[in-house]
């Protein structure tokens, strides 16, 4: 792969383990040339990155503890950026999150609360970020979400996360609408079910995995990697003329 993103600071939120879409992103962007930023929540988050570093010799120009469901943190976070980087021209948004009783049972029995979670978490987590992001992207540049199949159409056991992740496909085509007249693009890459630590949490997925394999017009599903190269080119200039778009990474899966 050609060095891409040589020269290109990118934030990447959502590294949970090496299971993780950002992670495969993350690798693919390494493989691009990109200078990467990681942001974390947890101390374990923080230990398991290290771990990855090491284990795929990737050295980050900065690792940051930001909470995203407190807009201080998010604010700080992206001032500390600054101060590092000057600028970012990239930023990975793969974070999502819902209590593990509103993913099972009848969606009319989500509870208030789990659903408002979700929404912060995984939806207007998207917004706090881009605003903060916009300051230091002074030369324009791209943001990518993650998003799913749930959000279009009912997916059995994805309950509360499904209007969450409807919510996140409008602001990124809100987003990008306010962001263009800044040369900031933003899009969401929509993949096909993969082993994350929040599919963890779903129940029927080996169900899930087999049933999309065989309906898949390749037949098949896909993985990290295939997320990331995706993902990747929305980041990079090569998509230089795409905003307000989702990319469905699915295998074809979308279409039936």
């Amino acid at each position: 792969m050609t060095k891409l993103m040589s020269g290109k600071n990118v934030v990447v939120m959502g590294v949970a383990n090496d299971r993780s879409i950002a992670w495969g992103v993350a690798k693919s962007l390494h493989t691009a040339g990109a200078n990467l930023i990681f942001t974390y929540r947890k101390e374990r988050s923080y230990r398991k990155l290290c771990d990855l570093f090491s284990k795929f010799e990737i050295k980050p120009l900065h690792i940051l503890r930001c909470d995203v469901s407190d807009d201080e943190s998010i604010k700080n976070t992206f001032v500390e950026i600054k101060q590092i980087a000057g600028s970012i021209h990239g930023l990975v948004h793969s974070i999502a999150y819902a209590e593990k009783d509103d993913l099972q049972g009848e969606y009319f029995d989500t509870s208030r609360p789990g659903y408002l979670l979700a929404h912060s978490i995984s939806s207007y987590s998207l917004i706090a970020v881009a605003r903060e992001a916009q300051k230091i992207m002074t030369h324009g540049g791209s943001i990518v979400t993650q998003s799913y199949i749930g959000a279009e159409r009912f997916v059995e056991n994805y309950n509360v996360m499904g209007p969450a992740k409807a919510a996140l496909e409008a602001n990124v085509r809100y987003l990008a609408d306010n962001l263009g007249k800044y040369n900031i693009r933003v899009n969401a890459v929509s993949s096909g079910p993969i082993r994350t630590l929040l599919a963890k949490g779903t129940a029927g997925m080996n169900g899930l995995l087999r049933t999309r394999a065989e309906k898949a017009p390749l037949r098949r599903n896909v993985d990290q990697n295939e997320v990331g190269d995706a993902t990747l080119f929305l980041l990079s200039s090569l998509s230089r003329g795409i905003t307000g778009e989702v990319l469905h990474v699915d295998a074809g899966y979308h279409i039936r």
